[in-house]
């Protein structure tokens, strides 16, 4: 009998309303899949309780929070103290998703920065890793992280990398991970596997961004973590590697960055 390789969805959304009422029925599927384990992210402080309630709830799910770029104008700017105190849970592996996006919010860019700072001095205070979403903000998202780095050294994936190989190398310099989505797995995405395939594979992570972002064959349909497998093959063609050694090689990052939750797979 052949064993499906184990990997992680290091970021999806299971709180959406996407998954109202089968949360059960995608958690097993991700399974059959071969997805183990899952970190679903909170956009919005004030959903904290309820994204805490599934990864309660679920075996292998872990969370993160923060507060959306896109959001930050419209809600209250979170504190480092509460997000400290958000990280004392069992199943709260990282800080955000946080960062800049000046595709559809450019207007609140000093707000998002205000926050972004934020949960950099969170993530440095906990340990725990920095979860980035940055669009149209390469320039600022970049000197930000490296003014911030000086000030204190810090975790930190770029969540569903899709930005261009300034930034990126940007990040690895830093030291930095890079998460791979359903977008490097779209056709005309070439340039972006290109990035990827420049950057170390020790520091590569996959995720679905559920329900979002859905790779091919499910492509303009609803995401969900099970479909991380799709994208992971892909990249392990971008590697050249076996796709049973680009899990494990996945494996081994996210819990190198994710050591909290890599921890209560051992405890388990």
């Amino acid at each position: 009998m052949t064993t499906i390789p184990r990997i992680t969805d290091s970021h999806c959304h299971l709180d959406f309303p996407d998954f109202a009422g089968e949360l059960i029925d995608v958690v097993a599927r991700a399974r059959t899949a071969g997805v183990h384990r899952m970190v679903t992210i909170c956009t919005r402080l004030k959903h904290e309780p309820q994204v805490r309630a599934i990864a309660e709830k679920h075996d292998g799910v872990f969370y993160a929070a923060g507060t959306h770029p896109m959001s930050a104008a419209e809600e209250p700017m979170a504190t480092v103290g509460e997000l400290v105190a958000l990280a004392g849970h069992p199943k709260f592996v990282g800080v955000g998703e946080t960062g800049l996006d000046y595709h559809y919010t450019a207007e609140s860019a000093e707000v998002q920065q205000q926050s972004l700072r934020i949960h950099i001095a969170a993530a440095r205070e906990t340990g725990l890793p920095l979860i980035i979403h940055a669009r149209a903000a390469d320039e600022d998202m970049a000197r930000i992280l490296t003014e911030e780095y000086r000030n204190g050294a810090y975790s930190c994936v770029m969540h569903c990398y899709s930005s261009g190989q300034e930034l990126a190398r940007a990040a690895l310099d830093l030291g930095f991970y890079l998460s791979m989505s359903g977008i490097a797995a779209f056709p005309k995405s070439q340039e972006l596997r290109d990035i990827f395939a420049a950057a170390p594979v020790d520091r590569i992570l996959v995720e679905t961004d559920a329900p979002y972002l859905a790779p091919p064959p499910h492509r303009g349909r609803r995401n969900e973590p099970a479909y991380t497998a799709h994208t992971a093959k892909v990249g392990a063609e971008v590697f050249g590697l076996s796709y049973a050694e680009f899990a494990s090689r996945t494996e081994a990052n996210f819990e190198r960055l994710f050591t909290k939750a890599a921890a209560a797979a051992k405890a388990a």
